[in-house]
């Protein structure tokens, strides 16, 4: 990691930088792809398929057997573990369904607002580096709750055309019942139009690699809504004296080994803990088995001395990370004063792999300083808000010469005229 010691404030936006890559070629190829599914349905998701995974099933969904197979597959204790983790992500989203908002604003005219789940949802689980079967507990959940009518479930089979038995195990636990052995941009395309096999989705939810991100922000523009443009996984540390260096080194080394294009930053106030933290990555690396995806993700990352927790607090608001995890003397002072973070993680026994996993919230979160606007996943991600009125004969006397007026400096006359025909009616 390069260690840069007490910048100026001028040098900030620099250090600020994620990885870049070349995007325009990037969109071109993603484009393409997206084109001929478009075009040509299962025919071309088989193609992309043999080509980027190595496998083209004949049938592209998965049957009941073939489900039930890999569920008797999973580990017992893995099981279990899913099991308390979805406890905790369904009690965490369930609380987080809002009272219904009626309000009479004025005499005779009544508001109301009534959230109404998504019809159809296609959720997008990676399965290539990585078997993530937590990320169908932390889409599938939510989706369930909010009550979505159609949940489609694509996800990357291995060379011999299998989905990892863990990830069809919670799938089928969280009662997704329509899964499709299509990862990458090819299952991006098929949820977002529809072929003769994939239904054509709504909404599209779902991390992935730079070709899926793509994917999802180009089937957006016209086709297909999407939960948000996340990227490469990311973690920004907050430290001083009293953080644990082995604690702040298996966080930074655990979005590390996401992937070679992941970035983790550490501020601190502590020389003392930089250089410990400097000592402890090279024993703690050195035994990761996914090391050389983690060295080259460090490439791209920093250890970053400032003057004092004031400094560092700007810094983070400024980076806007995916996760913030704040290892400070006083880090719920620090924690009230955070703007702009995906999911934040507090002192030192609250890693960021609780997120992640098993804590309740939601790991689909906001990357590459879209935490400046954007929310992490919630129950409302899967739904729509969708506003009445209702205004009496006396409401719309009283309020009438207001819209009238409005409508009339905005140079919209049939706007007016809808009001005045009406307040003109005996």
């Amino acid at each position: 990691m390069q260690v840069i010691n007490y910048p100026p404030e001028s040098a900030w936006p620099e250090l600020m930088q994620r990885p870049a890559g070349n995007d325009t070629a990037l969109l071109e190829q993603v484009s393409g792809i997206l084109a001929q599914i478009k075009l040509k349905g299962d025919a071309a998701v088989r193609e992309y398929s043999l080509r980027f995974d190595g496998y083209a099933a004949d049938s592209l969904e998965l049957d009941f057997e073939e489900i039930n197979s890999s569920c008797r597959e999973v580990d017992p204790k893995l099981k279990e573990a899913i099991h308390q983790a979805k406890r905790n992500i369904e009690a965490f989203h369930q609380a987080q369904v809002q009272a219904p908002v009626s309000l009479e604003v004025q005499a005779g005219v009544k508001c109301w607002q009534k959230a109404q789940p998504i019809d159809k949802v296609g959720l997008y689980i990676p399965g290539g580096t990585a078997p993530l079967f937590s990320t169908v507990l932390m889409l599938a959940v939510p989706a369930q709750l909010a009550g979505c009518g159609e949940i489609v479930l694509c996800s990357p089979p291995g060379k011999e055309g299998k989905i990892h038995p863990a990830i069809l195990y919670t799938a089928h636990l969280c009662g997704i019942r329509r899964i499709f052995k299509i990862g990458g941009v090819q299952a991006i395309g098929a949820m977002a139009y529809g072929t003769e096999t994939v239904p054509q989705v709504y909404k599209i939810f779902g991390p992935g690699n730079r070709y899926v991100t793509a994917a999802k922000q180009l089937v957006s523009l016209g086709d297909t809504a999407i939960d948000m443009p996340a990227g490469p996984s990311e973690v920004l540390v907050m430290a001083d004296q009293t953080a644990i260096p082995a604690f702040v080194t298996a966080d930074l080394l655990s979005q590390a080994e996401h992937g070679s294009d992941s970035q983790v930053i550490l501020l601190t106030s502590s020389a003392a803990l930089a250089e410990a933290v400097q000592k402890e990555i090279q024993t703690q690396c050195a035994a990761l088995p996914r090391a050389t995806i983690a060295w080259k993700a460090l490439e791209n990352s920093k250890i970053i001395l400032l003057k004092d927790r004031e400094e560092m607090l700007r810094f983070s608001n400024a980076y806007a990370p995916e996760h913030l995890i704040i290892s400070t003397k006083d880090y719920r002072r620090l924690a009230d004063r955070v703007t702009n973070a995906g999911s934040v993680f507090l002192g030192n026994y609250s890693p960021e792999s609780a997120g992640d996993y098993a804590s309740g919230t939601n790991h689909t979160l906001p990357t590459r300083a879209y935490a400046r606007a954007y929310s992490g996943l919630n129950l409302d991600s899967f739904k729509k808000k969708i506003s009445f009125q209702e205004i009496s004969r006396e409401g719309l006397q009283a309020l009438g010469p207001t819209i009238e007026i409005m409508a009339e400096n905005e140079e919209l006359l049939a706007h007016k005229r809808a009001v005045s025909i009406r307040l003109k009616q005996d």
